[in-house]
């Protein structure tokens, strides 16, 4: 990262990102109010949730999928004029494979 590698760092921040939406749980509009006003949920942190743990199994499909979908778009990307979009999208992917890889 102090290298400034910026395909490894946007690579990386998006993995995350997913990972981070992955762990959140779905909130049902219809459990957090109630029927009549005073029923309804007031207070700081009224709806919040414990957030889901993800096992080291689906962390690694969501890195995959992240890699796959950087490899995907650079193959649709065909013209010249998208070389240097198509080089770093598999920068990016070529990124998230290593981490894969050195993954235990």
């Amino acid at each position: 990262m102090r290298a400034r590698d910026k395909a490894a760092v946007s690579a990386l921040r998006a993995t995350l990102a997913a990972v981070d939406n992955a762990e959140a749980v779905p909130v049902d509009a219809a459990a957090t109010r109630g029927v009549a006003l005073e029923e309804a949920p007031v207070g700081a942190g009224v709806t919040e949730a414990a957030r889901r743990e993800l096992s080291e199994h689906e962390v690694a499909d969501i890195v995959r999928a992240e890699a796959t979908e950087r490899l995907e778009a650079a193959a649709q990307l065909t013209a010249p004029a998208h070389a240097d979009r198509v080089a770093r999208l598999r920068a990016e992917a070529a990124v998230l494979l290593r981490v894969l890889d050195a993954a235990p």
